[in-house]
């Protein structure tokens, strides 16, 4: 139970981290970010708009009462970004992109014991 519940702590710390970072980047315009999203056409405006939700969603996931809303705003974020990371031709990356679904969706069905 007490290993359950470490686990669980874990994986709200790394997916936090993860959101909480990928949104920054794009709201703060950085160089790497604005030019691997507009390669898909993606212009600035909507590259903020984009980070405020992975930080909205963030936010959400961290709070126990609205975890899966977030999880589902987070869930969206990180499957778009991997959508663009595919574009981009980047496969070996894309399905590395798939691990922070995977692991909102490990702490989403992991019960509160």
């Amino acid at each position: 139970m007490k290993r359950m519940k470490i686990i669980r702590i874990i994986l709200l710390a790394v997916i936090s981290v993860l959101g909480i970072s990928a949104g920054l980047a794009k709201i703060l315009l950085m160089p790497e970010e604005r030019a691997f999203f507009s390669q898909v056409g993606l212009d600035e405006t909507i590259l903020i708009i984009f980070g405020l939700m992975q930080l909205t969603g963030t936010i959400l996931f961290v709070i126990l009462k609205t975890r899966r809303t977030g999880a589902a705003i987070l869930g969206l974020t990180f499957g778009a970004s991997t959508v663009v990371i595919f574009l981009n031709g980047q496969f070996a990356f894309g399905l590395l992109s798939f691990l922070p679904i995977i692991l909102i969706l490990l702490l989403i069905n992991l019960k509160n014991k």
